[in-house]
């Protein structure tokens, strides 16, 4: 990798100017030591959180279309961190590499705005920058503190890694990315079976039994394997588990705080 600074258009979303204000700011800050810059998108509006699955759902498309025409327009790729913005903005930007009706519906409704879109930015989650684009070993010749004395359960959950043909996140069976990127900041992974089973967020306003009873399986099978902590990107899953953590005593923590831990900028925290 060059010595010049990369710079990524960036989509913080909603939930990281609130309740996830540490996935955001760690990001920023590690994204500068590894060589790398998020330049937060102009005017970026809501993803909506849940990837419209109906053909004619045109206008709950149209946030991501304009956050993708920014980057487009940049010459950049488009980052996230949130697991459920990811999902939205990669499946939409997908949407318009071959679905004529989308296409033409979408983009006869932005033309006011002088936007006409087809899918030509990259789309990337944090982790596939450190993967892909920086790689672990500049990530690991950065630690300057190394988490050798921690088991680490890594939680992808459902958003990162379905629907795999689209996301193509990492195997949706069997992840390694955040196994990799625990190695990568000195700690040892814990594998576990219901790293990527659903934690039963979004059956929470149907059944509140539902996601209590998956985040204690989760939870509780991850303890059984030896961790001592789970580490996620999404927001929504994060709040689930420790919400209906009962009497277990793992914590769950954004990745990028670990990483800023690692990194030795952890102690710049600006928010409460």
């Amino acid at each position: 990798m060059s010595d010049q600074k990369l710079t990524y258009s960036y989509f913080p979303g909603c939930t990281l100017k609130n309740k996830a204000k540490d996935l955001d700011l760690y990001a920023r800050k590690c994204a500068e030591i590894l060589g790398f810059h998020l330049e937060e998108i102009e005017e970026w509006q809501c993803c909506g959180g849940v990837y419209p699955t109906g053909k004619n759902e045109i206008a709950p498309k149209l946030p991501s279309v304009r956050a993708l025409s920014c980057a487009r327009d940049k010459g950049q790729s488009l980052v996230t961190l949130c697991s459920a913005c990811y999902n939205v903005i990669k499946q939409v930007n997908e949407d318009f590499k071959d679905d004529e009706n989308v296409i033409l519906k979408a983009n006869n409704y932005l033309a006011r705005d002088g936007i006409a879109y087809h899918g030509e930015t990259k789309v990337l989650h944090f982790l596939e920058v450190l993967r892909d684009e920086i790689g672990w070993e500049k990530v690991r010749a950065a630690v300057k503190n190394p988490l050798k004395d921690k088991k680490i359960g890594a939680y992808y959950g459902c958003l990162l890694l379905r629907p795999s043909k689209t996301l193509e996140f990492d195997n949706p069976e069997n992840p390694k990315i955040l196994e990799d990127f625990i190695k990568a900041i000195g700690a040892t992974p814990v594998i576990y079976a219901e790293r990527n089973e659903c934690c039963g967020a979004y059956a929470s306003f149907e059944d509140k039994t539902i996601p209590q009873k998956r985040s204690a399986a989760i939870l509780g099978n991850a303890q059984e394997l030896g961790a001592d902590l789970l580490v996620t990107s999404c927001p929504l899953c994060r709040y689930n588990l420790i919400k209906n953590k009962g009497d277990s005593p793992l914590d769950v923590v954004y990745f990028t705080e670990l990483l800023a831990e690692a990194l030795g900028v952890k102690e710049q925290k600006e928010v409460a």
